[in-house]
């Protein structure tokens, strides 16, 4: 209890340190204020209060249970989500104990700059909000501290989109005390996901925590496993590109001689282009696994404008022999034309109607290529269903992952 009624009577004449809160990567951060900490003046017992607990040749250990209320504005094009957390820490300092029989008071609650507690730091973070600017720990008749700290956080992800939208990532956060070392401190973590929303594009359906072994700087991680719902996507990317590759192979079926038809194809291919166009910049794109819907949107352009060039060069083709039918007819033999002022019926004619319906090369080569691009549409469709099912990227380890902020360098 001697080490504690300092405490309390420092705080009493308002000569509490205050170190503001980062609305950063930092939890807090030395202010000006710390050549103030050394006064001569204060007791030796309130400075010593403020450096971290010693547990002897083991390093502290600090309990930290994380609670996950929210993760929101999962933003795939960015590589971010934002997420609301809530930490209690706790920990034994057996210099804040005191005898209950002389001070009946079993626990007292102080101000969080008035003694030791964890400096963290999100390595992943943007930006982040501590909730509570100033708060309070309690302190136990038997040394134990507990403090509770509330935070919204808006962090890097590397999503793994291959399978975008029913892809599966996993998201990290890792805090690091920057100002302490792994032999001074140690982290025991927990879990537990509170989140009770699923009206949402993106879910939680996993959380654990985990101390990464062989640090130089005590940390743990907390990692949330997401899964997209992907019936947004569905709806506004599959649902038209199939329903455009649908429209394309009905076209075929069109007479090549419809003047229709190639205004038909030549729409549905600039329609699909406005799409493409605007399915580019919705769907993300990285260095390694980009999602195969990118690859299969692709695909579909090409083979919409395969069908509408087959279309095109076919119908001139078909125009350019039947203008040079009618250019270039066959003579007709001088008894012919000595009975031309005959009204009867010609024994040509006849021949002539039954050639007539018969359908010329370009045509028939219009039927061929039919049957084989509605062929090469359905095996694209299984071949992508296959591809879909077996294929698996992962994304390699970042440059900056050989020593960061603390880990030890690779040899």
């Amino acid at each position: 209890m001697m080490n504690l009624w300092p405490l309390l009577h420092l705080t009493f004449l308002g000569f509490s340190i205050t170190w503001p809160l980062v609305h950063g990567q930092g939890f807090q951060e030395t202010a000006a204020v710390w050549p103030s900490l050394f006064n001569v003046s204060l007791p030796q017992k309130a400075q010593e209060s403020i450096q971290i607990p010693n547990n002897g040749s083991a390093p502290l250990l600090v309990d930290v249970q994380v609670f996950v209320s929210n993760v929101f504005n999962v933003d795939i094009l960015r590589y971010t989500m934002s997420s609301m957390l809530l930490l209690k820490l706790s920990w034994l300092d057996t210099r804040l104990a005191w005898n209950t029989s002389a001070h009946p008071r079993h626990a007292v609650t102080l101000p969080w700059d008035s003694l030791w507690t964890p400096r963290l730091t999100i390595l992943e973070a943007l930006w982040v909000d501590w909730r509570d600017q100033s708060p309070q720990v309690r302190v136990d008749q038997d040394g134990h501290v507990k403090l509770n700290l509330a935070l919204t956080t808006e962090t890097n992800c590397n999503f793994e989109l291959l399978h975008f939208p029913r892809d599966h990532s996993n998201c990290s956060l890792s805090f690091y005390a920057l100002s302490n070392t792994a032999m001074e401190l140690e982290f025991q973590t927990h879990a537990v996901n509170e989140i009770v929303s699923v009206k949402r594009e993106y879910v939680v359906y996993d959380l654990k925590t985990q101390v990464p072994p062989q640090q130089l700087v005590p940390c743990f991680q907390v990692k949330m496993s997401l899964k997209n719902t992907a019936l947004k996507s569905i709806i506004a990317l599959l649902v038209p590109a199939e329903a455009l590759l649908l429209a394309d192979v009905c076209g075929g079926l069109l007479p090549l001689r419809a003047i229709e038809r190639i205004g038909y194809k030549v729409t549905l291919l600039l329609g699909y282009l406005v799409f493409h166009s605007s399915l580019v910049q919705a769907l993300p794109s990285s260095s390694s696994c980009n999602p195969l819907l990118i690859y299969y949107f692709t695909i579909l352009l090409l083979l919409l404008f395969l069908s509408t060039m087959e279309t095109v060069l076919l119908a001139g083709l078909l125009a350019r022999s039947s203008l040079g039918a009618k250019s270039s007819p066959s003579p007709a033999p001088r008894g012919e034309q000595q009975e031309h002022g005959n009204p009867g019926p010609h024994p040509e004619e006849s021949p002539r109607g039954v050639k007539g319906s018969q359908r010329s090369w370009p045509e028939t080569a219009d039927r061929i290529f039919f049957l084989v691009y509605v062929v090469g549409v359905l095996c694209s469709q299984f071949i992508f269903a296959g591809i879909w099912m077996w294929a698996a990227c992962k994304s390699g380890p970042a440059p900056g992952e050989a020593a960061p902020h603390g880990r030890r360098p690779r040899p």
